[in-house]
């Protein structure tokens, strides 16, 4: 219930000698006292006041308006699920959040989409623990295939190679070398390489490469 005050209240405070009449958000003040109040020089404030020699009970202060959920239309919810459902959008999300190295996307004739920008790559072995190069095999025989495909990215590093099948390799960015007979190939951005079975060279960037490639 909320605390009115009245006229008589502000006399009762001038009498006692009050300057101050302390109120909460919840308490009425009538127009009459707020007369009373400006006539016997008192004022109604909001703030706590300050305690000298006993404890005092805390000032009451507003709750903040509670915040519920009710106000969510289910209805618009499930219609923008189901959209991104209908654009692949939801598939791609959740694959992003499981272990699986990358996200994609499936149909029964054997189409696969993989999602670049969700490719996590793993370290690729060339021996040598200082070397930054990166690969992540996207399509294999578990996907009916019968050639394997991935990405590759070499840092700054040069590595020898020997093809046990053939390779090629399509440059995205940066530069690959390939060194054969001693005389070294340059490949940049939009230039593909193949490599025919058994061809033993020098393969590395002086940048940051990162290519497709495609094996069988």
């Amino acid at each position: 219930m909320k605390k009115l005050i009245i006229a008589k209240d502000v006399e009762a405070a001038e009498k006692q000698g009050k300057k101050v009449v302390y109120i909460d958000c919840e308490t009425l003040v009538t127009p009459a006292a707020k007369d009373a109040a400006r006539a016997c020089g008192i004022e109604f404030s909001t703030e706590a006041p300050v305690c000298e020699t006993k404890a005092c009970e805390p000032a009451k202060t507003c709750e903040p308006a509670k915040t519920t959920q009710e106000g969510i239309d289910s209805d618009m919810i499930y219609q923008v699920f189901k959209a991104m459902m209908d654009k692949g959008l939801l598939n791609g999300l959740l694959d992003s959040f499981s272990n699986k190295p990358y996200a994609s996307e499936t149909d029964g004739c054997g189409l696969k989409v993989v999602r670049g920008n969700t490719v996590r790559m793993d370290v690729f072995d060339t021996g040598n623990p200082d070397h930054k190069v990166f690969y992540q095999e996207i399509i294999n025989a578990n996907d009916g295939c019968s050639m394997n495909a991935g990405l590759i990215t070499i840092e700054g590093c040069a590595f020898d190679w020997e093809t046990t099948c053939e390779e090629l390799y399509h440059v995205v960015e940066g530069t690959l070398n390939v060194t054969v007979n001693g005389k070294v190939y340059t490949a940049h951005p939009g230039d593909s390489v193949f490599f025919p079975k058994g061809a033993k060279l020098s393969f590395g960037s002086p940048d940051k490469m990162k290519a497709f490639y495609a094996t069988h």
